[in-house]
């Protein structure tokens, strides 16, 4: 059974589609990174998978249970960290991690303890003095210190820096040695590079990519840059290049994978001095899908400039 599946899932505002045929699956002790800018519909996924909003059409189900009509009891078989946690004020950092892990049926003191002083979170003061990235902490450790079955983590090193960021990194390692399942929304590249076993891209409310990084990379191109002993001359009748550039007999390229083999048999018979090749990035392949966004707000910048 799937620990975490929908299928075809539609979610409206008014006219407005924020998510039209989502799926997504997730199998027991796999990671998976959903990856999406602001307003990709990827925090709507998970209120609905949390039961806080209710879908138009498709289906969503945890542990086999529907996300709206057995909210409660799949709630009390997984943690939910948000991007910005919101906390009682007038209660300390150890009462809100306490009253959380008993809502969820109990608490390891121990493994609560090794988190506090991992994440150097000092439990005795009041919600009221705690830094973005403090009240981050508190809901990170409530989380982990909590035996379930399922993560949702919804942009959880928002305000940490870079040291929280990779004590965050070992837990959520931890968290599948020990076989548990994570969902995580992040715009953090590195984390989810390091950290998931598949990830899903959403863009406009849709699914535009899944599978793991290496199947992701398979469909997009490598650079090439090398430096050979004689000129290269009709590289690309030899197979799809781009971007090509030169500088005496430096060369840099793009290729997509299927068509390396026959274009480094080419290359060796010009005397290779020195090759380095690329593979793209996991911010490559992102932007694979939101490039033309990206290019739409640079002209917009440049003409309110201009």
């Amino acid at each position: 059974m799937k620990t975490l599946e929908t299928k075809s899932l539609d979610k409206f505002y008014g006219k407005f589609q924020a998510l039209d045929k989502v799926d997504l699956t997730l199998e027991q002790g796999e990671v998976l990174g959903f990856l999406g800018p602001n307003g990709a519909g990827k925090t709507t996924t998970i209120r609905i998978l949390l039961g806080l909003l209710r879908k138009n059409s498709g289906e969503a189900k945890l542990f086999g249970l529907d996300a709206w009509q057995d909210s409660v009891k799949i709630h009390r078989r997984l943690a939910y960290v948000p991007g910005d946690v919101n906390l009682w004020p007038n209660l300390t950092g150890g009462e809100v991690i306490d009253l959380f892990s008993k809502l969820r049926g109990g608490i390891d003191y121990k493994r609560r303890e090794q988190l506090m002083n991992r994440f150097d979170l000092d439990p005795t003061k009041k919600c009221s003095t705690y830094s973005k990235g403090n009240r981050q902490k508190v809901g990170l450790i409530a989380a982990f210190a909590s035996d379930v079955d399922l993560y949702i983590l919804d942009e959880p090193t928002s305000g940490l820096d870079p040291l929280m960021m990779s004590v965050f990194q070992d837990c959520v390692l931890e968290m599948k040695q020990q076989g548990k399942t994570v969902l995580m929304s992040s715009h953090i590249l590195a984390d989810v590079e390091k950290l998931c076993d598949r990830i899903s891209i959403i863009r406009k409310g849709q699914i535009v990519e899944t599978g793991s990084l290496s199947q992701l990379r398979q469909k997009a191109r490598t650079t090439i840059l090398v430096e050979t002993g004689r000129p290269v001359t009709g590289l690309d009748t030899i197979a799809p290049v781009y971007n090509l550039r030169q500088k005496d007999n430096q060369y840099q390229f793009e290729i997509d994978n299927a068509h390396i083999d026959p274009v480094m048999q080419y290359l060796a018979g010009r005397h290779i001095k020195q090759l380095t090749s690329t593979p793209p990035s996991l911010e490559d392949l992102f932007m694979r899908h939101y490039g033309d966004e990206l290019a739409e707000l640079n002209s917009r910048k440049e003409g309110k400039s201009a």
